[in-house]
C-alpha cells in the first residue's frame, strides 16, 4: 500500500493525461508477466512501434530496387537524412541549416573541435566541467594532443558539492578567471550523472563576451530540455539520438553548427557528402562545402539507422513540447517527493543530488542511498525496475514523458518501501 503517491490517485491522474496516449506507441518489456517500471530512458530510450515498418520500408525498397533506391525509393536514400533536419531544428531551436544528423557523439565532437578548437600560444585551453562523461573528457585531451598540448590546458571546472559537479556559478566564475587563455569551451548542457540543467543562455553569453567558442554535449539534453541554440548564440554543439529520442542503440548522433559558420573559409575535416550537391557527383579534386551544417558530413547516410530515426522523430512532431516538458517536470518532482518522504519515514538517509528547481533539471532524479550497495539495486531490478547504478550508491532515474505513467510511479514507491525495509 502506498503512504505517499496511492495507485488509486495515480489512476486518476494517468487518466486525464494528455500525452497518456503515447506509451501505447512504444513496446514496453515485460519481467514476470508485468510491464516493467522503464527508468532508464537516459540511456537508452525503448522502441517506437513504428520503427519495425520504417526499417522493413527502407529494406523492401533495397531488395526491390537495389542502387536505384538512392533515387526511386518511397523515401529517396540521396536526402535522406534531410527528412529529419526539421524534426531536429524544432527540438535543438536551431535553424534547419544549423543541424544534421551524422555520425556518433564522440565523432561529431572531434568533428566539430577540428574546426573550433584552432589554439594560439596565448589562447591554448579548453574549458570543461569536471565530472563530465568520460568519452568528453578523452576527446578533449586527445584533441589537445594533437595540437601538442596537455592536460595543463583542460581547464575542469569542479563543484564544491560532495558531487563535485560545478554550479553555474562555478562555470561563470571559471569563465571570468581564465576566460582569457581559453579558445574554446566544451560542457554537457545536462550533467550526466545528477541531471543538472545548466543555463545555457547565460553561459554561452559570458563565455562568448570573452572570445571563447562555445560548445554543449547536449546527449542528456536533446529531447528532455527546451532548447534555443541559434538564440543563445552557441557555436557548435552535437548529440547522440538513443537515449531521450528513442532511435535505437548506436543511431544516427546530430551536429549543430550556428549560419555564422558556414563559409567556405572554415577549417574542417572534408568528406564528399560534405561537397557541393549540385556538382558532388562530377568528382572534382577541390572540396566544396554547402553553406550548411551538411558541409560537416564525410559520408551518405546510414538510411537504415536513419530510419529507426525518423520514426522515433514523428512522435515528437506530433507532441506539444511544452506538455512534455511539464509531464517530465512533474513525475521527477513527485519522484523526489516520495524520496524525501520515504526518507523520514524510515530513517533512511537519501541524498537526492539532482537540483530542486525546475530550470536546473530535466526529468532525471539522480539519488545517492548511502547505506546500500549494489545487492539493494539488484534486488529493485529483480522487482521489475529498470534504472541505472552509479557507484556510490547512487541511482538514476529518469521519466520519460511519452512512456512513463504516474502509475509507474506509484508502483516504484511500493518496491522502495518494500526494498528498503528488507
Amino acid at each position: 500500500m502506498n503512504a505517499f503517491f496511492h495507485s488509486d490517485d495515480a489512476q486518476q491522474i494517468d487518466a486525464q493525461d494528455a500525452l497518456g496516449h503515447f506509451r501505447a506507441e512504444f513496446h514496453l518489456p515485460v519481467w514476470n508477466n508485468q510491464e516493467v517500471i522503464y527508468l532508464t530512458g537516459n540511456s537508452l530510450g525503448l522502441q517506437p512501434k513504428g520503427t519495425a515498418a520504417a526499417i522493413l520500408q527502407e529494406l523492401d525498397d533495397w531488395k526491390n530496387l537495389g542502387v536505384e533506391g538512392h533515387f526511386h525509393a518511397k523515401n529517396p536514400w540521396m536526402p535522406y537524412h534531410e527528412f529529419l533536419s526539421p524534426s531536429l531544428a524544432r527540438l535543438s531551436g536551431a535553424k534547419e541549416s544549423e543541424v544534421v544528423a551524422m555520425g556518433s557523439l564522440t565523432a561529431n565532437l572531434h568533428f566539430a573541435l577540428a574546426s573550433f578548437y584552432r589554439p594560439t600560444p596565448e589562447r591554448p585551453c579548453i574549458l570543461a566541467e569536471a565530472k563530465a562523461f568520460p568519452s568528453d573528457r578523452y576527446a578533449l585531451v586527445s584533441q589537445l594532443q594533437q595540437h601538442g598540448y596537455g592536460e595543463a590546458e583542460l581547464i575542469e571546472v569542479s563543484g564544491s558539492g560532495s558531487d563535485g559537479v560545478p554550479t553555474d556559478e562555478d562555470l561563470l566564475a571559471a569563465i571570468e578567471t581564465h576566460g582569457d587563455r581559453v579558445q574554446t569551451m566544451l560542457v554537457g548542457g545536462v550533467n550526466y550523472f545528477t541531471g543538472r540543467v545548466y543555463d545555457m543562455a547565460r553561459i554561452t553569453a559570458a563565455a562568448r563576451a570573452k572570445g571563447i567558442l562555445v560548445g554543449w554535449d547536449l546527449a542528456h539534453a536533446i529531447g528532455n530540455v527546451p532548447l534555443k541554440l541559434h538564440d543563445w548564440g552557441v557555436d557548435f554543439a552535437a548529440w547522440c539520438s538513443y537515449k531521450y529520442l528513442n532511435s535505437g542503440p548506436g543511431s544516427t548522433a546530430g551536429l549543430y553548427v550556428h549560419e555564422r559558420h558556414h563559409g567556405a573559409d572554415v577549417h574542417r575535416l572534408a568528406g564528399w557528402w560534405g561537397h557541393n550537391k549540385d556538382n558532388r557527383f562530377k568528382m572534382g579534386p577541390t572540396f566544396e562545402p554547402i553553406a550548411s551544417a551538411e558541409a560537416w558530413q564525410v559520408s551518405n547516410a546510414p538510411v537504415l539507422s536513419m530510419a529507426a530515426q525518423k520514426a522515433a522523430l514523428a512522435l515528437f512532431d506530433q507532441v506539444d513540447l511544452a506538455a512534455h516538458r511539464a509531464k517530465g517536470l512533474d513525475l521527477a518532482g513527485r519522484c523526489m517527493a516520495m524520496l524525501d518522504a520515504l526518507s523520514v519515514e524510515l530513517e533512511e538517509p537519501l541524498e537526492i543530488l539532482t537540483p530542486r528547481a525546475d530550470a536546473q533539471r530535466g526529468c532525471q532524479v539522480s539519488v545517492k542511498f548511502a547505506k546500500r550497495d549494489r545487492s539493494f539495486f539488484d534486488a529493485l531490478v529483480a522487482q521489475g525496475v529498470v534504472a541505472d547504478w552509479r557507484e556510490p550508491g547512487t541511482i538514476r532515474m529518469s521519466f520519460i514523458p511519452f512512456y512513463n505513467s504516474y502509475s509507474d510511479l506509484a508502483r516504484l514507491e511500493q518496491i522502495l518501501r518494500q526494498s528498503l525495509r528488507a
